[in-house]
């Protein structure tokens, strides 16, 4: 949904949060004082025994629906999250012992996996939005052939290099599939929100339903469920877009392979 989209992208997950309990419970609250003024009778609770037999159940449904959501957004958190690792990982460990390729070719290497890693990290955030930077591509292009234009002249290069053109294979796949990723996930289906607003929905006017003679009694429990109800909400907006927000993946494996490039070797 674009507007989830613009939310997590520009919305404080504090104030989110903040914003969503407030709205929720505020709101039910305003219609629990209309329904207990509206109709006075739902206060002697003869209604209790059906809520109380329908509410489990919408209850169980509920939990289980959130539930699974929030699993499988957080399993699309941790995958986005071990596909930069990846790499992130692959170049480093290319740039570990490019000494044996003699101190030109490492060089050349070397520059050339440090170009990949900031053009990497300064697409990172269009990226996540699904915008690429030809930057990052041209420089992947060009560790590619500076890798072709190396002649290895002994058995310890023969080696190192079958080795980085592994992990160059590596990193160009963790790359792309973390591209797709971030174009890709766009966060639930709108049938699928629907049923999260409407099973919210239920619980919550259930709770609004339940007679109760004791009025702050009431009002408590109410809140309370509308609480559980924001936090939900807030957690299924939050972890929609693996690449976006404060509970996104990170580029710190990227900004690791420029600082162990630009360290003093």
């Amino acid at each position: 949904m674009t507007v989830t989209r613009w939310i997590v992208i520009h919305v404080p997950s504090w104030l989110l949060l903040v914003g969503l309990v407030v709205g929720v419970a505020g709101g039910t609250a305003a219609v629990q004082a209309w329904v207990r003024h509206r109709f006075p009778g739902l206060r002697r609770g003869e209604q209790n025994e059906i809520a109380t037999f329908l509410f489990p159940v919408v209850a169980v449904v509920y939990g289980f629906l959130v539930g699974f959501i929030v699993l499988a957004l957080w399993g699309q958190v941790n995958t986005a999250d071990q596909t930069t690792r990846t790499e992130g990982a692959m170049a480093v460990q290319m740039a570990r012992g490019l000494e044996v390729f003699g101190k030109e070719e490492g060089a050349r290497i070397r520059q050339g996996l440090l170009a990949y890693g900031r053009a990497a990290e300064a697409e990172w955030y269009g990226a996540a939005a699904g915008r690429t930077a030809p930057e990052a591509e041209q420089a992947l292009d060009r560790l590619h052939s500076t890798y072709g234009t190396i002649r290895p002249r002994n058995d310890a290069q023969r080696a190192f290099l079958a080795s980085s053109l592994s992990s160059l294979r590596e990193m160009s796949g963790a790359r792309t599939e973390r591209l797709l990723q971030a174009r890709t996930n766009i966060g639930p289906p709108s049938s699928l929100w629907m049923a999260v607003l409407l099973t919210s929905g239920l619980i919550l006017g259930f709770s609004v339903v339940f007679g109760s003679e004791r009025a702050l009694i009431h009002y408590g429990m109410v809140g309370a469920v509308s609480v559980l109800v924001a936090a939900n909400l807030f957690l299924v907006t939050e972890l929609s877009y693996p690449f976006l927000g404060e509970f996104s993946t990170s580029p710190e494996p990227l900004r690791d392979v420029i600082q162990v490039l630009s360290s003093p070797r």
